[in-house]
């Protein structure tokens, strides 16, 4: 004859099983979610300052605007992982390119002092493309999702 005790213990364990698996599950997708708006909030108020500091110095440079597309792209990149719950890694790589862009700016502002930094910087730029290339070929040849 089964044990009632047992039983009651089993039962008790598998709802204390529930409650800590969603209650753990909830904590997670609220970090996720704090930590995506903190990030995006982050990007919005360094894009606002660096765009006030340039209506401060009233001209906008063509760095200024670069920067401005990396804030840009960084939104982009949290607002896609927000709906998708996927890093678009293209996009990282696409502000690590307009990054060294805006470096080969200011490399190249500097004619005077021109050394094997702006082959290191165009050869990083070249790399980065050709990952790029990588990725979306490999995206489309095999794609993630089987239909």
């Amino acid at each position: 004859m089964p044990n009632p005790n047992f039983n009651f213990l089993q039962s008790l364990t598998d709802k204390t099983d529930i409650i800590a698996k969603d209650t753990g599950s909830f904590l997670v997708k609220f970090f996720h979610y704090l930590a995506l708006f903190v990030i995006g909030a982050a990007i919005v108020w360094g894009a606002a300052f660096e765009f006030l500091a340039m209506v401060e110095k009233g001209a906008a440079s063509i760095e200024d605007i670069l920067l401005l597309f990396i804030y840009l792209e960084l939104g982009a990149t949290v607002g896609i992982y927000f709906q998708t719950n996927h890093m678009p890694v293209r996009f990282l790589i696409y502000v690590a390119i307009t990054a060294l862009t805006r470096l080969l700016l200011k490399y190249v502002n500097d004619w005077q002092e021109l050394t094997f930094e702006v082959l290191i910087v165009c050869g990083s730029i070249l790399l980065l493309s050709g990952s790029i290339f990588v990725l979306r070929y490999a995206s489309h040849t095999y794609p993630s999702d089987k239909k």
